[in-house]
């Protein structure tokens, strides 16, 4: 528990009452007693942690780019029961459809995402929404979630579709191993944000809030995930699990826009609380990320241990060191591995947000408000 007091003097003055302190805290959340004295919200007083205006005015807006990322959210909603999956069914119910290394594949990759969504949405919700001080930022974020649900009701209309044991899939996380130790990894990263004593406001505790969006938005959104679009958009290329194809492309539209909106908001704490940005916690993040392409390596080998065509957990780890640096990259570090060539550049094409497909006549179309997004 964080002690905001001040240090006690030798003489019998006693620390500040418990009302004050409460103040402060609710002040942050938007929910605590109106100053019915509080000037007009000045942009200059905006910040992304420890606000010194009132979160619960919008405007003015200081950070425009989270609210056009608003925007792109909404403009590219969709729902995963729009999307037809029986020429799936009839491909998993074929007895010689899918290979065996396929359909281990593809159950593996489901039920790390199952789960994934769902820890992904727990900490918008009850670590990051709470000390991201901004309300631009916290209208992203409530987009933010409501698409990690989409996505996670992607996962239950999948397997509902498909028949295959719900039970099996959504506890892949605490069963099989190379996914609970990235679920685990990604834990103990917000396990304390989400003690209601936590508070941002010394550097310990700012950097714990930053070592978190790195976890999250950089490495489980940013890096855990492409694995795994990268190994069922491989399907789709060949014509096998088109639905779920589909349906990945869509969430990997969506999950674009969160890795960018994150790495914003990391790199707007940077410029406004330089002092955070230490060496040894460079060096602390660039270890993050190594150590997390360690465990994507060990993801990538238990759910293809012989791969299958046009995709091997060699050629995935090679994909995720390729990752890595890139992220290193936008956050402004040196890379952590050998430069590496991408050796799936058809993602790129998958990324690509300016199209989407519509849904009533299944044909390629220009998307017209999506929001363009750089990556490479």
């Amino acid at each position: 528990m964080l002690d905001w007091s001040e240090p006690a003097a030798p003489s019998r003055r006693m620390p500040p009452p418990k009302v004050a302190q409460t103040a402060v805290a609710a002040d942050q959340t938007g929910l605590g007693t109106i100053d019915r004295s509080g000037g007009r919200v000045s942009v200059d007083d905006k910040r992304m942690i420890n606000c010194r205006a009132d979160v619960n005015q919008l405007l003015p807006l200081k950070y425009k780019w989270a609210w056009e990322k608003y925007l792109a959210g909404c403009n590219n909603h969709w729902m995963p029961t729009e999307v037809s999956m029986q020429a799936d069914i009839a491909l998993w119910k074929s007895r010689d459809g899918l290979t065996e290394d396929e359909r281990r594949a593809i159950k593996r990759n489901l039920g790390f995402f199952a789960a994934s969504e769902s820890l992904v949405a727990n900490n918008i919700v009850l670590a990051i929404y709470r000390h991201l001080t901004n309300p631009e930022c916290r209208q992203y974020l409530l987009r933010q979630s409501f698409e990690e649900a989409v996505h996670t009701h992607t996962f239950q209309y999948i397997v509902e579709s498909l028949g295959l044991d719900e039970g099996e899939l959504f506890n892949m996380y605490r069963e099989v191993p190379s996914i609970t130790d990235k679920a685990a990894w990604a834990l103990k990263h917000t396990q304390h944000l989400d003690d209601p004593d936590f508070r941002t406001g010394t550097p310990e505790a700012d950097q714990a809030f930053l070592r978190d969006l790195v976890a999250f938005y950089v490495i489980f959104e940013g890096m855990w995930f492409y694995t795994g679009f990268a190994q069922i958009l491989s399907l789709g290329r060949r014509n096998k699990m088109v639905g779920i194809a589909e349906q990945y492309q869509y969430i990997l539209r969506d999950e674009s826009i969160h890795l960018n909106f994150g790495i914003d908001v990391i790199n707007q704490i940077k410029i406004e609380n330089p002092h955070l940005w230490t060496k040894a916690f460079q060096d602390e993040v660039r270890a993050m990320v190594r150590e997390a392409a360690e465990l994507e390596a060990a993801y990538g080998l238990d759910t293809m241990p012989r791969g299958f065509l046009g995709l091997n957990a060699a050629l995935c780890e090679s994909y995720m060191h390729f990752i890595a640096n890139r992220r290193c990259a936008q956050l402004g570090l040196q890379r952590v591995f050998d430069e590496t060539e991408n050796p799936f550049p058809w993602m790129s094409e998958a990324m690509d947000l300016k199209k989407e497909k519509n849904f009533f006549e299944t044909r390629v179309i220009e998307y017209q408000n999506g929001g363009a997004l750089s990556w490479e």
